[in-house]
């Protein structure tokens, strides 16, 4: 039989292992840009499915827009995953959610009632903006132990 308690204890001690795991996989890729474009196609997706009920009367948004909200919610969608499994289409995937979440405003019952239109843009901006993390060799360190680091960052020296 498993002990549910020592189960328990070492998820627990793994904690800290995936956070940092996860934090460092966070900071190659625009995981926030993802993150925004994905949420950007949820409420331009579910409006123009959504049937509801206010004291009685039915408020049904299903109109033509049907099928332009599908096809612009799943692809923000796609993008938002994309920006997080390929960062190196973070300008194609910034743009296309920026015209897409332009477009879902006339197409798509006010882009999901501004959420989608919001989210997209921030989302899109962020892929835009986002720019990889240089390749971090760390500060150099003298046989004297003094750090060299801060010298290389300020250039050659011209005698000036």
């Amino acid at each position: 039989m498993i002990n549910p308690i020592g189960r328990r204890r070492e998820l627990l001690a793994a904690a800290p292992e995936l956070r940092r795991r996860f934090r460092g996989w966070r900071g190659e890729r625009p995981f926030w840009a993802g993150l925004f474009t994905f949420a950007a196609g949820l409420p331009i997706l579910y409006w123009p499915y959504a049937r509801l009920d206010l004291a009685g009367i039915p408020l049904a948004l299903s109109t033509t827009s049907g099928a332009g909200a599908l096809v612009i919610g799943i692809l923000l969608m796609v993008l938002g995953v994309s920006l997080c499994c390929r960062p190196h289409l973070r300008v194609f995937a910034g743009v296309a959610t920026l015209l897409l979440a332009v477009i879902s405003f006339p197409v798509a019952n006010f882009g999901g009632l501004f959420l989608g239109v919001a989210s997209g843009l921030i989302g899109g901006s962020l892929a835009c903006a986002w720019l990889p993390p240089e390749a971090d060799a760390g500060p150099a360190v003298r046989h004297d132990g003094t750090a060299t680091a801060v010298a290389a960052a300020e250039g050659p020296d011209d005698g000036r």
